[in-house]
């Protein structure tokens, strides 16, 4: 099958990630069936995927009739055989856990042709262990998204022992064709790249904090004014070449690898969260929420608002938008 094969798509699970994946493929031109387990929750999900669609409409990503039109292709459903049953495409987004992914997939695999690609949009979980009972794991991949899905670009997938090489390719050229920017894992790894990435420096700044350095507000700054905004803009290894200068990332890493290695050495690697870390991180953050100018947001929700804003702004530089 070729990306321009999938005409229909299936969202498993409607939730803060599933929901998002039906906004998102809806816009793009997709029929999509949304299905969960009861209408209480594919209630909510209409509700968000409309509030979303308001958010995109009113940043002039979408106009209004764009807006309706993507409504109209969206089909809620609570029987799992008839959402899945004419779809090429399926993007599950069930609960993190093994045996619940397994199974649906294996009530999936009764209902599809072996050729209806199945991509998973578990955060960390192997697909190898999620397809360990699949009549036809030549057709399953992970597919990790960023949350919110329907803003950023990035999908992790994660290809199986079983996995094809044609499925690969198809479901890479799909993601690919509806804007997103989907990186191969070679080899499968917890966490992926990007929660490796993030945790790995998440470390760090609660070690920071823990040791007395800074505050959760000053960390958080640290990383927002500083890496953060170049981080926007290019990843890690490219902002090293450019400060390099005309000797590149080998001549920066030769400049400052000594000093370097000094910090490396002192840096966490603690395995587990520091007792107490939950509690003393909710407080930094509420004491930082309340110290925020007014405008940029002092609520969760004021927050996201503010996030999306942000990301769409960003995203159109970049020409995703």
């Amino acid at each position: 099958m070729k990306a321009n094969d999938i005409k229909k798509i299936a969202c498993i699970g409607s939730g803060l990630i599933g929901n998002s994946w039906a906004l998102n493929f809806a816009i793009k031109g997709y029929e999509v069936n949304v299905y969960d387990i009861n209408m209480q929750q594919l209630d909510s999900a209409k509700a968000l995927i409309s509030s979303n669609m308001d958010f995109l409409v009113s940043k002039d990503v979408l106009t209004k009739e764009q807006a309706l039109e993507a409504h109209k292709t969206i089909n809620y459903m609570t029987n799992l055989a008839e959402a899945v049953g004419d779809v090429q495409f399926i993007q599950e987004s069930g609960p993190e856990n093994y045996a619940i992914k397994q199974e649906i997939l294996a009530t999936i695999e009764e209902k599809t042709s072996k050729d209806t690609i199945f991509a998973s949009s578990t955060s960390g979980l192997l697909i190898n262990e999620i397809a360990k009972n699949a009549k036809h794991s030549e057709r399953c991949l992970g597919a990790h998204p960023y949350n919110p899905v329907h803003l950023i670009p990035l999908v992790e997938l994660a290809k199986g022992s079983n996995t094809s090489d044609e499925v690969l390719k198809c479901s890479f050229d799909f993601y690919q064709s509806i804007g997103k920017e989907p990186i191969i894992l070679q080899k499968e790894a917890l966490g992926f790249i990007a929660n490796r990435l993030q945790v790995a420096l998440y470390r760090e700044a609660v070690d920071l904090v823990i040791r007395g350095v800074c505050s959760v507000e000053d960390v958080d700054k640290a990383a927002l004014f500083g890496p953060g905004l170049r981080f926007g803009i290019l990843g890690p290894n490219m902002i090293f070449q450019l400060g390099g200068g005309a000797h590149g990332i080998k001549g920066l890493l030769n400049h400052v690898g000594p000093s370097a290695e000094l910090w490396l050495a002192d840096m966490a690697d603690w395995k587990k969260w520091p007792a107490g870390w939950q509690e003393k991180s909710q407080d930094g953050v509420n004491q930082a929420m309340v110290n925020r100018p007014h405008e940029l947001g002092n609520t969760t929700e004021e927050i996201a608002r503010y996030r999306n804003d942000m990301l769409v702004d960003l995203l159109k530089l970049h020409k995703k938008l």
